[in-house]
């Protein structure tokens, strides 16, 4: 060391006495033996080995305490691994910078480094976090990459929990969307039920009237029952006392009795005999075959008015020839005449023990026919007002009847699987119409002729001819029963209408299909062809009238305002203008 830097050195020492630095020995160096001075070994001092011993020991159990997780981390890579791993203990900061001066050779340098280093350490001026270890950049990097590793690794089991949790909401989602969907649905399905029962509940409602109605009625027959015995009794009382006069009376008076009465009968039956109407004529030619007549504008109408005067469902309604009056048959055991357009009541009847199915008008006005589930016929005199006839032919209820055009005859179909023709003059049963192996629903003559079509639950309509009974042709096609079955004014196109909701148009000149109409899930109760026979109108069981043009083959309108199934629809046969349709709840409607 140089003089100079000695000097400097000594004068640096004294004057930190005020500091209190411990002076270990003043030694002064001359200048001129720079390179060959000897280093004099220090007398060692007990007090400054036990402060190096306990530093010491404190620097190895610092690193011991810092290097111990690393080598636990390195085993459990080692065993994940399977391989060695060699890290090297980081240098501290004083074993740095001698390693640094001893590397370029700069002792002198080091001396005075580890001359203040100690003083220093020894008067306590270093804290403990200066006296750390050197850092080191690879470390560092390495310690950072295993951060960035297992923020990756958690990074990616984030990801897979989202996307768990994705998944789970989207099957959450659409299992609340199929909840709603199925929620909707049953709200919808309740609301109809809630209709319906309402619907149900008037209906039924309606019924009371009509028990307590009948309950007086059977009272009444009781009682004219036990008045029925009591004259019972006192006629055969009668007989008695005159079957005792007559067992006196002489055998020639008895002979000549006898004579008599066969006489009588003989007499009697030619009278009956020449009394039977004639079969009408196969030569009669139809007036209305070349004529045309403008179409219903049923495009144009709406419901004009709506009638209820029945406690029950309305099955059948028909026109009067001649005067605008209509009449409806209903289940609650009566047919009613009403005067349109007003809808006044003209007359009623009563006297059919169950549901009133057909009705019809004589040609003449005069007389009206009735079919019911009690399974008879009845023929009421409108001018009287009263039941004229009652025909027991059937045994099972009669659907429909209808009169010939000339008045002679009448007929009616039953669900004892036959049609009957009876003669208006005997009222008796001239023809049996025997052929359909189901319950024929419905009967009708085709216009001027001797012709009569029926309709079957058998699924066939057949052409029948009056004179001879015999079935003329049969028309298949339909895949379920044939509700009802009905002619244009022509007589040339036959409509029928069967329970799955198809009709089907026929031409009966070549016997053949030429057009099919399919109304939809519900069954088509009836169809009515307008004057013109160019417009349809098919009484459905949605509770609506479908129209159709059958020429253009289009639909034209549907007419919608009953609350229940429609049974019935007809055309005003006078003017066109408007048609009536009857339904089963309880009502009738005009459409204009």
């Amino acid at each position: 060391m140089a003089p100079g830097a000695a000097g400097k050195a000594a004068g640096a020492t004294s004057k930190q006495d005020d500091k209190k630095h411990t002076i270990l020995e003043t030694i002064e160096l001359s200048d001129e033996s720079d390179d060959e001075f000897d280093y004099e070994e220090l007398p060692e001092d007990s007090e400054l080995l036990e402060g190096d011993e306990e530093e010491a020991l404190d620097d190895i159990n610092r690193l011991l305490a810092e290097t111990k997780h690393g080598p636990a981390d390195g085993e459990e890579g080692d065993r994940e691994e399977g391989l060695a791993k060699v890290q090297q203990r980081p240098q501290v900061i004083d074993d740095f910078f001698r390693n640094f001066l001893l590397k370029y050779g700069m002792k002198r340098s080091l001396d005075a480094f580890q001359t203040e280093w100690y003083e220093l350490q020894q008067s306590g001026k270093f804290k403990d976090s200066e006296l750390t270890v050197v850092p080191d950049v690879y470390t560092r990097n390495h310690g950072h990459q295993q951060e960035v590793i297992l923020l990756r690794e958690e990074l990616q089991k984030a990801r897979m929990v989202a996307a768990k949790a994705k998944d789970s909401w989207d099957k959450f989602r659409k299992e609340r969307d199929f909840h709603r969907m199925h929620h909707r649905r049953v709200v919808q399905e309740k609301n109809k039920l809630i209709v319906d029962l309402k619907r149900l509940k008037k209906h039924y409602e309606q019924y009371e009237p009509t028990l307590t109605e009948l309950r007086h009625k059977y009272e009444v027959a009781m009682k004219e029952k036990m008045l029925m015995r009591l004259e019972r009794d006192r006629f055969l009382a009668k007989a008695e006392s005159l079957q005792k006069q007559l067992s006196q009376v002489e055998v020639k008076d008895e002979q000549m009795n006898s004579k008599d009465l066969t006489e009588g009968e003989n007499s009697k039956r030619t009278k009956q005999a020449l009394r039977e109407a004639p079969w009408p004529n196969d030569d009669r030619t139809n007036p209305y075959a070349n004529a045309n007549f403008e179409a219903a504008r049923v495009a144009d109408f709406v419901r004009y008015q709506t009638f209820k005067g029945h406690l029950g469902a309305i099955s059948r309604i028909a026109f009067h020839p001649k005067i605008p009056v209509v009449a409806t048959a209903c289940d609650d055991h009566t047919w009613k005449m009403w005067s349109m357009p007003e809808g006044q009541l003209v007359l009623s009847g009563e006297g059919h023990r169950d549901w009133v199915s057909g009705i019809s008008f004589h040609p003449r006005g005069s007389l009206v026919a009735t079919t019911s589930g009690d399974a008879t016929v009845k023929i009421w005199d409108v001018t009287k007002e009263k039941c004229k006839h009652t025909l027991t032919d059937h045994n099972q209820a009669t659907w429909a009847c209808a009169f010939h055009d000339m008045g002679d005859f009448l007929i009616s179909c039953s669900m004892d699987q036959t049609v009957k023709a009876f003669d208006m003059t005997t009222m008796r049963c001239r023809q049996t119409f025997r052929g359909h192996v189901d319950s024929v629903n419905y009967a009708c003559f085709q216009p001027y002729s001797s012709n009569l079509l029926t309709a079957s639950g058998d699924k066939t309509i057949s052409l029948w001819d009056l004179r001879s009974g015999l079935c003329v042709q049969t028309f298949y096609g339909h895949a379920n029963a044939c509700n009802h079955a009905v002619f244009n004014m022509k007589g040339d196109t036959v409509a029928s209408c069967d329970s799955d909701g198809i009709v089907k148009l026929w031409d009966v000149r070549v016997v053949s299909e030429y057009l099919q109409i399919d109304t939809g899930q519900h069954p088509a109760n009836a169809a009515n062809f307008d004057r013109a026979g160019k417009v349809l109108a098919i009484a459905s069981g949605d509770a609506s009238i479908k129209t159709f043009n059958i020429e253009d083959k289009v639909f034209i309108a549907n007419l919608e305002g009953h609350e229940d199934s429609v049974q019935d629809v007809v055309f005003e046969p006078q003017t066109n203008k408007y048609l009536i349709s009857a339904s089963s709840d309880a009502t009738f409607c005009m459409w204009q």
